[in-house]
C-alpha cells in the first residue's frame, strides 16, 4: 500500500511539472532570475517613472534625470530641455520616442545622427497652456496622446487638439485601440476621438483611484484599483474580484499593472515590490526586495515581447525573466547558513547545509511561493548527503548517517561523517557508504528499513567517492588522500586487497583524482582531463576521445547522472548540463546556467532530479530549480533581434561622437585627418544569455574575426575609400543573427581630394601655359643668348684684335718712344758730353792760358789773364747751357724734377742737377768738369745729397736716383 501511495504521489508530481512545462508558464515554487541595474550601474536618478521599447529592441526609462537608454550593454541619458523629471515615455512604430515631464512634452529623433529632442508644447492652442505633469503618453495609428491631471493633448498631424473633463483626471489607460480615463467624481469614461463617454454601469459599484486597466476573458477588463483591489468590467457593470491577490493589492497598494504571456497579471505595489497572479486570480508569484528586488516601490512596470518583466522601481531598475528555466529560492536572512545538498521526500523540501538539516512543505511552496524553513531537531551540526534510496531518506551527517522521515531525524549509524551513499552492485541488498575513516555496510532489515550492518576491516582511508567495478572491485577516492582499488572477502566484512594508485600507475598527480560512472563505464577525472583504466596494464590513460569532446569540461571535477543519457559536469564551480543521446557526440549546454557560476559549494555540489527535465540545484544559499523542458520548447521560438550599431566616436587624439545611431539614413563621411574610429554595437537581447559577436570590415579586412564578447572594436590609421562594417551576434553558442551593416567613407587627405584635383587640374593647365610661355621666353631668350653670344664673341674676337692691334701700336710706340727716349738720351750725353768737352776745352784753356806768353816772351799780364779766365769762367758757368740741359732732361724724363721736388723741397738747384748727373750715370770727373768742381768737391755733394735725400747707407745712391 505504502508502495502505491509513493508511486501515485510521483505520477502525479511528474503529471504536474510536465503540463506546467508544456506552454508558456510561470512557475511558483522560488522566484524568476532577477537582474538588477542599480543607480551605480545606469549613472542616472534613483526613481524610474515610465517604461517603454522601440521597435529596435531598445529600452527607455522616464527618469528622475531625463531619458535613460539601454541596449542590452550601453546606458546613456539625455536631458530635457529644463532638466525635468520624464515622467512618461512611449515610441512609435517609425522610431520616434515621446517623453513628458512637468510643463513640458515632445519628442525624440534622429537629427545629425543625434538623438535630439523636439518640444511640442509651441503647437498646444491658445489659451491653453501647460502647468502641469504628463503622466501618460499613448500612440495609436497616427495619433499621439498625451495626459496630464488637467487635459488631455492629442498630437495629430503635426496638430494638438485638448480634450478636458469635468473635473481633474486621474490616469489614462489603453487595453488594445480603445482609452479609458478615471474623471475624479465621476467615474470611469472611455477616449472617443476628441470626446469623452462615460461607461455603462447598472450595478451600484464605481471603483475610484484606478490605476490599471487590463484586458480579460472574453473582452471584459480587470480594473485595478489604489486600495479597493481588483474589478471585472464586463461592459455594464463592475464586480469585484475576490480572489486570494486582493488582500494582498490592498494592504500593499497596487500602482501599476500589466498583461504577461496573455494569460498572467503583474501588479506592481507601492510596498511590497510584485505580484503576479494567473486569470482565475490565484497568486503565482510574489517578488520583492527579499526575493532580488532592489526596492520595493514599483514606479512603472512593462512586459516585452520577450518575456521579461521589467520594473522602474524609487531606487533602481530591475528586470524579471518571466518563464525563465531557473527559478531561485535564497536564504536572505541567513536562516540555514550554507547549503551543500537539497532533495524533495514525500511532499516535503530538504536542504542539507553546515547548520543542519532543514526542511518545508513542498506544497505549500508550490502554492504560494513561502517556504517555512525549519530545523528539524537533533540534526544541528555539517549534513553531507541526502540520499533517497527505496522510497527512505537517508542524510550522511558529521556526526552519523540518520534516517528522516517528515520531521523526525533517526540515526542509523554511529560513523562519521557520511559522505556518499548508494547501492552495491554486486549485491543490491547492500548499501555502500564512503566515510571519514573508510567504508560501511548497510542492510534492509526484517521491516524492510535500511540499517547499519558493519564497516569493513582492512581499509580505513576517507572516502569522498566511491564507486564498484564489473568485477566487483571498489574504488575509493579523496581529493587529497588518493585513489584506491579495494578487493572484497566473499562475505564483505575485509578488504582482502588495498592498492593505491599514483604516478608510476599513469596518474597525472596523487591529488584530486575522482571517480565517477559516466555510461555504465568508470571515469577518472582529473586536473588534466579525464582518464581510463586498463586492467591488463593496470595503468591510466588520458581518455581522449571524452577529452575531446567534452571541451572545457575535460576538467571537471564531479559529473552527477541527470536522467537517460544526461549528466551534469561541473567544473570548478561552472556547470553544464551534458547531453549523450547522439552516439559519438557530446553536447554541453552551459550557457544558460552561467548565472549559477560560483554559486555552488565547490567539491560538494549537489543536483537532484525531481522528475524528467526538473531539477533541484543546491547553491550555497538556497536553492534553485530548473524546468528543462519549458527551455527546450522556449529556446524552438527564439528570434533573435539585430546587432544594433550603437556609437560611431573619433578616437584619434580626443574622444567624439560621430554619431549615436549608425548610418541614420546618410551617408558618414570621416575626414582622412580622424581617420582612427571606435564602432560601438549591442544585441538587445536582455534575457541572461552568453552573448558574442562576430565582426568584418569589408574595404579593411579578408575575414570574420573570432567570436568574442566585445562590443566595440577601434579601427586606426584607414585607409581613403568605403567601408562596410558588418557584424552579427550568437547567443549560446546556438542562435546566430541576421547580419547588421554600417557604412561609411574615409575621405581622401585634401592632396588627393575632388577639390584638389580641380586644383591641380588647373594648375597643371596653368602650368603647362606657363611652361609654354617660358620655353617661348626661353626658347627667345635662348636665340638672344646665341645672337648676344655671337655678338659677344665678334666682339671679343675684334676686341682681341684690337688689342693685339693696340698692342701691336703700343709696341712700336713703346718702342718708338723707347727709340726717341734712347735718342734723347744719346742727345742729352752728347749734350753732357758736349758741355763736359767745353769745361774740360775751357779748363784746358785757362790752364794754357797761364803759360801765354807776350811777344816778349813774357807772361801775360794778371789784369789780361783775370779778363781771359772771366770770360772762360763765365763760360763754363753760362746757365743757357743748364737750361737747354735741363730741358732735354725733362723730355726724356718726365717729372724726374717734379718729384724731387715734391718728395725733397729742401733741395737746391746745385743738388737737382748732380741728381739729374747721377741719374745719367755719369761718373764723378764728368761731374766735377760740368759742375767746375773738383772730384773731393763733387764727392762732399754727394754726401750731403745722400744725407737730404735719406738713402739708405747699404743703398747706392744711383740706383735710389735712377728707379725715380
Amino acid at each position: 500500500m505504502t508502495c502505491i501511495r509513493k508511486c501515485f504521489f510521483l505520477y502525479t508530481l511528474f503529471l504536474m511539472f510536465t503540463f506546467n512545462a508544456a506552454a508558456d508558464d510561470i512557475k511558483s515554487i522560488g522566484v524568476p532570475y532577477v537582474q538588477n541595474y542599480p543607480k551605480s550601474v545606469y549613472l542616472s536618478g534613483n526613481q524610474n517613472w515610465s517604461i517603454a521599447k522601440d521597435k529596435k529592441g531598445v529600452m527607455y526609462f522616464g527618469n528622475a534625470q531625463g531619458l535613460l537608454t539601454y541596449d542590452g550593454k550601453y546606458w546613456q541619458q539625455y536631458k530635457m530641455p529644463n532638466r525635468q523629471i520624464v515622467r512618461s515615455v512611449a515610441t512609435d512604430d517609425q522610431g520616434i520616442i515621446y517623453t513628458g515631464g512637468f510643463g513640458e512634452f515632445g519628442y525624440w529623433s534622429n537629427k545629425n545622427r543625434r538623438l535630439t529632442y523636439t518640444s511640442l508644447i509651441n503647437l498646444i492652442p491658445k489659451p491653453g497652456t501647460l502647468k502641469d505633469e504628463i503622466w501618460k503618453i499613448y500612440t495609436s495609428k497616427d495619433r499621439v496622446i498625451f495626459q496630464s491631471f488637467s487635459a488631455i493633448y492629442i498630437y495629430d498631424h503635426k496638430k494638438i487638439s485638448l480634450v478636458k473633463g469635468e473635473s481633474a483626471f486621474l490616469f489614462l489607460h489603453q487595453v488594445g485601440n480603445r482609452f479609458y480615463i478615471e474623471t475624479l467624481g465621476k467615474g470611469l469614461s472611455e477616449l472617443l476621438g476628441n470626446k469623452l463617454v462615460p461607461l455603462k454601469n447598472s450595478g451600484a459599484i464605481s471603483p475610484s483611484e484606478i490605476l490599471s486597466i487590463l484586458p480579460y476573458k472574453n473582452g471584459s477588463l480587470l480594473i485595478g484599483t489604489s486600495k479597493s483591489g481588483l474589478f471585472i468590467y464586463n461592459g455594464q457593470s463592475f464586480t469585484p474580484f475576490n480572489t486570494p491577490a486582493n488582500d494582498f493589492l490592498k494592504t500593499y497598494q497596487l500602482n501599476n499593472g500589466t498583461r504577461v504571456l496573455n494569460r498572467y497579471y503583474a501588479f506592481g505595489s507601492i510596498l511590497n515590490g510584485v505580484i503576479i497572479i494567473d486569470d482565475d486570480g490565484r497568486i503565482v508569484q510574489r517578488i520583492n526586495k527579499s526575493s532580488g528586488l532592489q526596492n520595493n516601490t514599483v514606479l512603472s512596470i512593462y512586459a516585452d515581447d520577450d518575456q521579461n518583466l521589467w520594473t522602474g522601481l524609487d531606487n533602481g531598475i530591475d528586470r524579471i525573466e518571466i518563464n525563465s528555466p531557473l527559478y531561485f529560492y535564497f536564504d536572505k536572512s541567513g536562516q540555514f547558513g550554507t547549503v551543500y545538498s537539497s532533495l524533495i521526500y514525500k511532499n516535503n523540501i530538504y536542504l542539507g547545509t553546515n547548520q543542519g538539516l532543514f526542511y518545508s512543505s513542498w506544497a505549500k511552496g508550490n502554492g504560494n511561493n513561502a517556504f517555512g524553513f525549519q530545523l528539524i531537531p537533533g540534526s544541528q551540526g555539517q549534513v553531507w548527503d541526502l540520499t533517497e534510496i527505496d522510497g527512505q531518506l537517508l542524510c550522511g551527517h558529521n556526526e552519523g548517517t540518520y534516517r528522516v522521515s517528515g520531521n523526525t531525524f533517526e540515526r542509523i549509524s554511529t560513523v562519521k561523517g557520511g559522505w556518499t551513499i548508494k547501492k552495491l552492485n554486486s549485491n543490491p541488498d547492500f548499501l555502500i557508504q564512503g566515510t571519514y575513516t573508510g567504508l560501511v555496510l548497510y542492510k534492509k532489515n526484517a521491516a524492510g528499513l535500511w540499517t547499519f550492518h558493519h564497516k569493513i576491516d582492512g581499509f580505513w582511508e576517507p572516502s569522498r567517492y566511491v564507486e564498484q567495478d564489473e568485477k566487483g572491485n571498489i574504488w575509493v577516492s579523496h581529493a587529497y588522500k588518493g585513489l584506491y582499488k579495494i578487493t572484497l572477502s566473499p562475505d564483505l566484512k575485509k578488504a582482502n586487497t588495498v592498492k593505491a594508485y599514483t604516478e608510476k600507475n599513469g596518474l597525472p598527480g596523487d591529488y584530486n583524482i575522482n571517480i565517477f560512472t559516466l555510461e555504465n563505464r568508470l571515469i577518472f577525472s582529473s586536473d588534466q582531463g579525464f582518464l581510463s583504466y586498463d586492467e591488463i596494464s593496470d595503468r591510466f590513460s588520458s581518455y581522449k576521445t571524452l577529452n575531446e569532446k567534452s571541451g572545457s569540461f575535460s576538467t571537471s571535477n564531479k559529473i552527477i547522472a541527470a536522467g537517460a543519457r544526461k549528466y551534469w559536469f561541473i567544473n570548478n564551480g561552472r556547470m553544464g548540463l551534458a547531453d549523450l543521446s547522439i552516439p559519438g557526440k557530446i553536447h554541453i549546454d552551459s550557457n544558460r546556467f552561467s548565472m549559477l557560476d560560483g554559486r555552488m559549494v565547490q567539491y560538494y555540489e549537489n543536483i537532484s532530479r525531481i522528475s524528467a527535465g526538473i531539477y533541484l540545484i543546491s547553491v550555497d544559499d538556497g536553492f534553485v530549480i530548473y524546468n528543462a523542458i519549458n527551455e527546450q520548447n522556449k529556446s524552438q521560438k527564439v528570434n533573435l533581434p539585430n546587432v544594433l550599431i550603437r556609437k560611431i566616436e573619433d578616437v584619434t587624439d580626443t574622444y567624439s561622437t560621430i554619431s549615436e545611431t549608425g548610418n541614420s539614413g546618410s551617408e558618414i563621411e570621416i575626414p582622412f585627418s580622424r581617420n582612427n574610429i571606435r564602432i560601438s554595437f549591442a544585441l538587445p537581447y536582455y534575457r541572461q544569455a552568453k552573448i558574442r559577436f562576430q565582426y568584418y570590415l569589408e574595404g579593411y579586412s579578408r575575414q570574420w574575426s573570432d567570436w568574442s564578447p566585445a562590443s566595440q572594436k577601434d579601427f586606426t590609421n584607414l585607409s581613403r575609400g568605403s567601408y562596410v562594417f558588418k557584424v552579427r551576434a550568437k547567443i549560446n553558442e546556438e542562435l546566430v543573427s541576421q547580419i547588421t551593416a554600417f557604412e561609411f567613407t574615409i575621405l581622401p587627405p585634401f592632396y588627393a581630394s575632388n577639390f584638389a584635383f580641380v586644383i591641380y587640374f588647373l594648375l597643371i593647365i596653368a602650368l603647362l601655359i606657363a611652361s609654354k610661355r617660358l620655353y617661348e621666353r626661353r626658347l627667345e631668350k635662348d636665340q638672344q643668348a646665341i645672337t648676344d653670344k655671337l655678338q659677344e664673341e665678334k666682339q671679343a674676337f675684334l676686341s682681341k684684335e684690337a688689342e693685339a692691334t693696340e698692342k701691336q701700336i703700343i709696341r712700336i710706340q713703346t718702342e718708338k718712344l723707347q727709340a726717341e727716349l734712347a735718342g734723347k738720351n744719346r742727345e742729352l750725353a752728347n749734350s753732357a758730353m758736349s758741355l763736359v768737352y767745353k769745361n774740360e776745352l775751357l779748363q784746358k784753356l785757362s790752364q794754357e792760358m797761364l803759360k801765354l806768353k807776350d811777344s816778349s816772351g813774357k807772361l801775360l799780364g794778371e789784369d789780361q789773364l783775370r779778363k781771359i779766365q772771366k770770360v772762360i769762367d763765365e763760360g763754363m758757368n753760362d746757365e743757357r747751357d743748364w737750361n737747354l740741359f735741363e730741358s732735354s732732361f725733362n723730355e726724356a724724363h718726365e717729372s724726374f724734377f717734379k718729384k724731387l721736388k715734391t718728395n725733397h723741397p729742401d733741395l737746391v738747384p746745385n743738388d737737382l742737377k748732380l741728381c739729374a748727373y747721377l741719374h745719367m750715370n755719369m761718373s764723378s770727373k764728368e761731374m766735377a768738369s760740368l759742375l767746375n768742381i773738383s772730384l773731393r768737391g763733387v764727392e762732399i755733394r754727394r754726401y750731403r745729397l745722400r744725407k737730404k735725400l735719406n738713402v739708405p747707407h747699404d743703398k747706392n745712391l744711383v740706383e735710389f736716383l735712377m728707379v725715380l
